[in-house]
């Protein structure tokens, strides 16, 4: 009997011309959000902001070990995207994932505790800044190597269709990963099978230490996909409305069965590649313009503002919440124990019944 792979539900499909991309707002902007929209993006980036100015300041007093890449400046991206998406669609990055788990309805203690490596982490202290799990938030991870969650993204997406459940997978990477080879095979393999992905390129100016002009021969990341009719669009990944905006009309096209979005998200990131990185081989004048005139957290503050839907004292006391959330997640990981040595047998392999 022939498998659903084969049979043309996941498997060869019969030759197809290039489709057409979606219709497109015309250019009067963004399409707002509404108060309680706009208040809860607010909320969503100024917890992923503090939280990880947090992590940057216990990385400094040696209490995180190992790698930290923070995500300070691109909050708008993974924070939109949530907003396109709905419940069991699935969620997987790279290492600058500290934001997409908690945009994704993670706990703050249990990330910032796996951070520090302690047992009452997401993955019992062992995973570490880059590897956190989450079944339950269907968050597929954290990885470290890179350009690796690409084609693992890609295989979500392939069990979506097999299982025909409708539900579409966000795989994000960045503007150095969008270079690895095994990017252009998952891509191939998606428009192939017609798979249900959202290839999110968060593509913040610099992979490591390198310029995205000196690194890539087309710098417009958002027509990597024309070879293999893949639609692709650039989007301002400093501004939630127009990431919600964008996030979707890809989502919407991936559900309907038409294979594989790129969306190319134009964000920054203020901080160095990682916590070790000092970031000299760009002038603060450019990083301090972006703060000052794209901020993603900054604009919707002002349009809150500008709205009368919250007043300075307001943003102030939410602001006040937040930094206590952040707090106890931070006194929650220095407390949690550390994972005992048995722990190091746990979590290597999966026992089924045949």
């Amino acid at each position: 009997m022939a498998s659903k792979a084969s049979s043309g539900k996941a498997g060869k499909p019969a030759p197809k011309q290039a489709q057409k991309k979606p219709a497109r707002k015309s250019d009067s902007g963004p399409e707002p959000l509404s108060k309680d929209e706009e208040l809860q993006a607010y909320r969503d980036m100024l917890l992923i902001r503090r939280f990880e100015e947090k992590a940057g300041q216990m990385y400094g007093m040696g209490l995180i070990g190992g790698f930290c890449h923070l995500y300070i400046g691109q909050e708008a991206v993974v924070v939109g995207m949530q907003g396109a998406i709905k419940e069991g669609d699935q969620v997987i990055t790279g290492y600058r994932d500290h934001g997409h788990m908690l945009a994704t309805g993670m706990d703050p203690k249990g990330v910032m505790a796996e951070l520090t490596g302690r047992s009452g982490g997401y993955s019992k202290g062992k995973g570490g800044s880059m590897h956190m799990f989450s079944i339950e938030k269907a968050f597929y991870g954290g990885h470290g190597i890179v350009g690796a969650q690409v084609p693992l993204g890609t295989g979500l997406a392939f069990a979506n269709k097999y299982r025909e459940n409708g539900q579409v997978c966000l795989t994000y990477f960045g503007d150095g990963a969008a270079n690895q080879g095994q990017v252009y095979e998952s891509f191939n393999m998606a428009e192939l099978w017609q798979l249900p992905v959202v290839y999110v390129i968060e593509n913040n100016q610099y992979a490591m230490g390198t310029s995205v002009a000196r690194a890539s021969a087309q710098t417009n990341l958002a027509k990597r996909g024309v070879s293999f009719n893949i639609p692709g669009e650039q989007v301002d990944g400093m501004d939630v409305r127009a990431v919600r905006e964008a996030g979707k009309r890809a989502v919407e096209w991936c559900r309907a069965g038409k294979g594989p979005y790129i969306l190319e998200m134009m964000t920054y990131r203020y901080r160095g590649h990682s916590m070790s990185d000092p970031a000299k081989y760009r002038a603060k004048e450019e990083v301090n313009k972006m703060r000052a005139e794209h901020d993603p957290i900054e604009q919707v503050r002002l349009r809150l503002m500008e709205a009368k839907s919250l007043s300075e004292d307001d943003l102030k006391q939410i602001d006040k919440e937040i930094k206590a959330i952040v707090n106890e997640a931070a006194e929650f990981a220095q407390s949690s124990e550390e994972p005992d040595a048995s722990e190091l047998w746990t979590d290597v392999l999966a026992e089924v019944e045949a």
